[in-house]
């Protein structure tokens, strides 16, 4: 009888050895967090300065914000919706303020952010559709083609604002003209003047992810945007075949620059344009945004 319960109480050690052993190495869940303890999320977003910009944010402008948790040290996948945030509204007003309020899932679980601008109804983060407008002479009609996306990856959770850097995702042309054989500044200057971009495409598909662009449907017509001395119009990013691609039309006389160009995302494109009676052409100078080291200038007759 002895005998008996002496292995009872060695087996019943061993056992309460073994659960303190597996409980010990398992590691701790994140603490849960009482609603009156949850940290509300607050973001920053950037424009990244090291891109010429237009405009930075203005009061009434809206972004979309998605959040993704990761699992552990494994980054979650951006879905189209069963995130942490699907697709939240913020507004400007000197402050990023969501519709409602959004918060933490506890006290440890990291998280990345993902954001576009203008805010807007998305039913594919792989292929959101964007149109860039075809008539952008109006400062209405150019912001509202540029598109933004950024993103902030791995953060902790926090009660301070998540600074998220944000880049442009179109690409820019800056049309200036310059006044050749027989024309003036004054001539010019006083001329009825009108600048095309011709063969390029406006709809797009852009992954929210990574910000890259796909160009969609017919190529078209876009007249820019005359501001401060240039013409400049946002381009969907593409590689546009040799054709007239731009048209500047003087008291009725057109000036086409035949060419093929690649609009790179991210960057500004200049163009120097001189007018030239009498080869009833242009010569033309470009330089991208971010200097990529290569003098894109050339001659059109």
């Amino acid at each position: 009888m002895k005998k008996v319960v002496l292995s009872m109480c060695v087996g019943m050690a061993v056992l309460a050895i073994s659960c303190s052993k597996s409980t010990t190495d398992e590691p701790a869940p994140p603490s849960p967090v009482p609603d009156d303890k949850k940290v509300e999320i607050k973001i920053s977003p950037a424009i990244d300065e090291s891109r010429a910009t237009d405009y930075g944010f203005e009061t009434g402008d809206h972004i979309g914000l998605y959040v993704v948790n990761y699992d552990g040290a494994t980054p979650g996948v951006l879905a189209n919706r069963g995130n942490h945030v699907d697709n939240m509204r913020f507004t400007y007003n000197g402050t990023w303020v969501p519709d409602s309020p959004i918060y933490w899932l506890d006290d440890a679980t990291h998280a990345d952010f993902y954001l576009y601008y203008p805010y807007g109804q998305v039913s594919s983060v792989d292929a959101y559709p964007f149109e860039v407008r075809a008539d952008q002479s109006t400062e209405a009609a150019y912001k509202a083609s540029d598109l933004m996306v950024g993103k902030a990856v791995n953060v902790a959770p926090t009660s301070s604002a998540t600074r998220i850097p944000v880049s442009h995702v179109m690409s820019r042309i800056m049309l200036y003209l310059e006044p050749g054989n027989g024309f003036t500044k004054e001539s010019l200057g006083t001329a009825d003047v009108s600048v095309k971009i011709n063969g390029v495409k406006c709809g797009s598909t852009v992954n929210l992810s990574t910000g890259a662009v796909t160009p969609t449907g017919n190529a078209t017509v876009v007249t820019p945007l005359f501001a401060d001395n240039a013409y400049k119009a946002l381009i969907v990013p593409q590689t546009v075949a040799e054709c007239n691609l731009v048209t500047v039309t003087v008291d009725g006389r057109d000036f086409n620059l035949k060419k093929g160009f690649t609009f790179e995302a991210a960057k500004s494109h200049r163009f120097t344009v001189t007018l030239a009676k009498t080869s009833n052409g242009i010569n033309v100078g470009i330089n991208p945004w971010a200097d990529d080291g290569v003098d894109n200038g050339g001659t059109a007759e």
